[in-house]
């Protein structure tokens, strides 16, 4: 890390003020060239900037942090222009000038990882809060850069580190004054360990809807309603809607921000046996986004006459929604709700010409959404990276405990545990995983 960088840290375009980072050995002597002097740490302080060519660039307020106490832990500053893209590319060009050089995505939150200021954990939370779009996203990224995971992991270690010393000790000192049960004493912590390993685990699968978002389809034949409903619970025209049948094709996503959680609505070709090769791809498309959805709305034109073949894609719990409830109900509407509660489905009966319907809908949407992503508070873990590594401390836990008469196997599971509990938090991790992980970053951060 001998490189100083540098980098804008708000958005490109105009805009009151525009933020440029700089961080590295060079940083004392870039703000010396380019304001005068060094100001006061940690003072915001009014200086004029100058390129090395003499030409003035900008009035700007200058921060400088001296290292460690920053937050990559090393000298840095932040130059805060006004927000034009002249004044921006100027300075960019005198640091350039200067022999700095522009940042990687995520490097510079990789320096403060580096440099112990966060762990890996935590640096995901601030890839997380970046990119936090809704309330529960903001919410769940900050428990995870304040550390939650990590304080989690910390307790899940002391345990380990805890029975791995009463199975050394039976291995290593069996001649000593040490009591016989120690080894058997360390069954209960592993068994309870595990446990919360597993559950932690599971729960991961919440924290990344929370950050991908609810996904719900909208599933049935053609001329359901399906796309009208989806433009009427959107609030805009985001699927056509025609009476020709078939005419979605391929699977339309809308994200929305019901009840602070985000979500995917998304419509989908109508089902049914076609000739065209186009239409059966767009079935074949709407059935694999189904299976993969957390909920899938059955949508039903109650004013048909004909019967209407339930979507093999149902699962107990899904919803049936019966359209054009403005329109005087048929066989359609009747057998699609008796199929509903046969299968366990909950059943609504709306119009989209409504407000109150559709407000309704949303109202009942937003209680699954709460229902299926809240709880009393953030899950530790939401990436799936977490959830291989505590599936595999568990897993090695289980084979510790299936090893109990053989205490050297036993230890050496536990061992291998705490290892990848330690790949959480970054204290050890493959150098391409590190890449990976701070590529999502954006360049500045």
């Amino acid at each position: 890390m001998s490189d100083t960088i540098f980098a804008p840290a708000t958005a490109a375009g105009r805009a009151a003020v525009a933020v440029v980072r700089v961080s590295g050995p060079k940083t004392a002597m870039a703000v010396g060239a380019l304001a005068g002097d060094v100001p006061a740490a940690r003072q915001a302080s009014l200086r004029r900037l100058f390129g090395g060519d003499g030409q003035e660039i900008d009035t700007a307020l200058v921060l400088w942090f001296e290292g460690p106490a920053s937050y990559t832990g090393e000298d840095a500053a932040e130059f805060h222009v006004h927000g034009g893209p002249a004044v921006v590319e100027a300075l960019i060009a005198a640091l350039t000038a200067l022999g700095l050089r522009l940042a990687e995505p995520g490097e510079f939150t990789r320096r403060a990882f580096e440099n112990g200021k966060l762990d890996l954990a935590q640096a995901e939370g601030v890839a997380d809060l970046v990119q936090a779009e809704t309330e529960a996203q903001h919410r769940q990224a900050l428990a995870q850069l304040g550390g939650r995971l990590s304080q989690v992991q910390a307790r899940w270690r002391a345990a380990l580190t805890e029975a791995l010393a009463m199975f050394e000790a039976a291995v290593d000192f069996p001649d000593e004054e040490v009591p016989a049960d120690v080894a058997a004493r360390a069954r209960p912590v592993l068994e309870a360990l595990a446990e919360e390993l597993e559950a932690a685990a599971a729960d991961v699968s919440r924290g990344e809807r929370v950050r991908e978002g609810y996904r719900i389809a909208l599933l049935g034949a053609p001329n359901a309603g399906k796309s009208t409903l989806l433009n009427a619970v959107a609030g805009r025209d985001a699927a056509i809607v025609t009476a020709t049948p078939g005419t979605t094709r391929d699977v339309i996503e809308v994200p929305m921000v019901l009840a602070g959680y985000k979500l995917l609505l998304a419509d989908t070709a109508g089902l049914r046996e076609s000739d065209s090769e186009i239409e059966a791809e767009g079935v074949r498309r709407a059935r694999a986004w189904a299976d993969g959805a957390d909920l899938r709305l059955w949508v039903v034109d109650g004013s048909q006459p004909e019967i209407i073949e339930v979507p093999r894609e149902l699962q107990p719990g899904d919803l049936c929604v019966v359209t054009k409830r403005d329109l005087p109900e048929n066989e359609a509407g009747w057998r699609a709700m008796e199929d509903a509660q046969e299968r366990g489905l909950g059943v609504a009966s709306v119009t989209a010409k409504s407000p109150n319907d559709m407000g309704w809908l949303k109202e009942l949407l937003s209680e699954r959404v709460i229902e299926a992503l809240s709880g009393a508070e953030p899950p530790a873990a939401t990436q799936a990276r977490h959830r291989e590594l505590l599936t595999e401390a568990a897993a090695r836990l289980r084979q510790a405990l299936a090893e109990a008469d053989r205490l050297e196997l036993a230890a050496e599971d536990v061992r291998l545990a705490a290892r990848a509990l330690d790949r959480i938090t970054g204290r050890i991790d493959p150098e391409a995983v590190l890449g990976r992980i701070f590529a999502t970053f954006c360049i500045g951060k």
